[in-house]
């Protein structure tokens, strides 16, 4: 219904807009128009503040108030161009919007994608990847600089009671795989990645079984959790949530909801990437499968409008 309204609303538009050309007078006095920019400018502001606060706290609402803010720099650029015009500080306002408001307006523009989509480095994993997880001289440097980041290599080496000769090529392997990166202070800090599952059709044998039994290993370790966390379930508390559900989805739907699940839970990764008061450390999983009783093999239905959901508190 909402995509009727916004349809019908643009159709209405175009003769109202032909209405007003032919209509509206060249020329107008009005009595308030120091109140109107100035009214125009406070409201700027206080969404520039509040898109910065909820910038910073990754709230989604930030998207929506950054779009919003960027549009009003767009209006606000257009009126100072053409309500100016003719007039002696006519060029000014055309150097502010140029210089000043449109660029302005597309950084948030470009902000607001990247706090909707999580700003986090996607890509594949490899089988280069696989020694950094499962060798645990990486796992402990990564662990150390998550609580001491930005650091030199020497305050790693101080933590990790080690020379720091012997961090250095660590390093160097872990900026290769852009899992670090390194500032001009020359302080490490971690670069947030989400690895993708490759497509093993692409890979040699050789790497095909290294991966495969790599994912084995890291599903039986799933599997060892869920027993462990379903063994202590008593004892989390408020400290453990989650849900299950079922629905009727196709493909692409399913694809879409794992896409939002991800932006969303980067958003809350990128919220604090270190520990703080209060925080502790909780490790999230989602899947998503056909169930025993609709096999991949079993005829699909047919393409339906809407998707029904059916979903039950997790206990």
């Amino acid at each position: 219904m909402l995509l009727v309204v916004v349809a019908g609303a643009a159709a209405v538009l175009v003769p109202w807009t032909v209405f007003l050309s032919a209509t509206l007078p060249t020329r107008y006095d009005t009595g308030l128009w120091r109140w109107s920019w100035v009214g125009f400018d406070v409201a700027l502001v206080g969404c520039f503040a509040a898109a910065a606060w909820l910038g910073w706290r990754r709230r989604r609402a930030a998207v929506t108030l950054m779009t919003f803010t960027a549009a009003m720099l767009c209006c606000d650029a257009w009126f100072d161009v053409t309500l100016g015009w003719g007039s002696p500080g006519h060029w000014s306002a055309v150097a502010l919007a140029v210089l000043v408001e449109l660029p302005v307006a597309g950084l948030l523009l470009a902000r607001a994608h990247v706090l909707l989509t999580g700003g986090m480095v996607r890509r594949e994993f490899t089988v280069a990847d696989i020694e950094l997880h499962t060798r645990p001289e990486y796992q402990r440097l990564q662990e150390a600089l998550a609580t001491t980041e930005p650091a030199t290599t020497e305050e790693l080496a101080d933590a990790l009671s080690c020379p720091a000769d012997e961090l250095s090529p660590m390093l160097d392997r872990l900026l290769r795989a852009e899992r670090l990166r390194r500032g001009r202070d020359g302080r490490w800090r971690r670069v947030p990645q989400s690895l993708m599952p490759p497509a093993l059709e692409r890979l040699s044998e050789a790497d095909q079984a290294r991966l495969r039994a790599f994912y084995d290993e890291k599903y039986d370790y799933e599997l060892r959790l869920f027993d462990w966390a379903v063994r202590h379930r008593d004892e989390f508390g408020s400290w453990a949530q989650g849900s299950r559900g079922n629905a009727h989805l196709t493909e692409a739907e399913l694809a879409e909801f794992n896409a939002e699940y991800e932006g969303m839970f980067t958003r809350y990764c990128l919220l604090r990437s270190s520990p703080a008061p209060g925080t502790r450390h909780i490790t999230v999983r989602w899947y998503a499968f056909p169930t025993p009783e609709h096999p991949l093999t079993a005829p699909a239905h047919a393409p339906q409008q809407t998707s029904r959901v059916a979903r039950e508190p997790e206990q």
